[in-house]
């Protein structure tokens, strides 16, 4: 099973990048005023986010928080995996920002924007991938 959840989890790192990259494009393209600023966050942001993601599924494909020894994937166990991923998130996108436009308020800002955006749209990313086994099955 651990085989086939690599795959799973490559996916899902992957579609969430896609949609984690155009919100981060877009909120920093509203913050700085400049499609190029935005589009130079978000492309910073690929590899990174990438990385972190795939590090952060990992970690939480080996968190067992049951007590009968079976992973409990539930709503609360999304929120709060939403919480810890946006945590991580956020601060990868403040320094990255901070350090391509060199001021640490519009890191602050694009950080700050999505803390809400992002949050939203991991739950929902979550919740499609609990409805499908992709990448669980032979």
């Amino acid at each position: 099973m651990i085989g086939r959840s690599r795959k799973r989890h490559l996916i899902k790192s992957i579609t969430w990048r896609i949609v984690g990259t155009i919100d981060t494009i877009v909120i920093s393209w509203i913050v700085t005023g400049s499609p190029w600023v935005g589009l130079q966050i978000g492309g910073a942001e690929v590899l990174t986010k990438m990385i972190l993601y795939y590090l952060h599924e990992r970690t939480w494909f080996a968190i067992n928080l049951s007590k009968s020894g079976v992973i409990r994937v539930s709503r609360v166990r999304h929120l709060i995996k939403t919480v810890t991923w946006r945590g991580v998130g956020s601060l990868d996108t403040m320094l990255l920002a901070w350090w391509i436009t060199g001021d640490p308020m519009s890191g602050a800002q694009i950080g700050g924007a999505e803390l809400i955006t992002k949050m939203v749209l991991y739950y929902l990313h979550e919740r499609v991938w609990y409805k499908t086994n992709y990448g669980l099955k032979d």
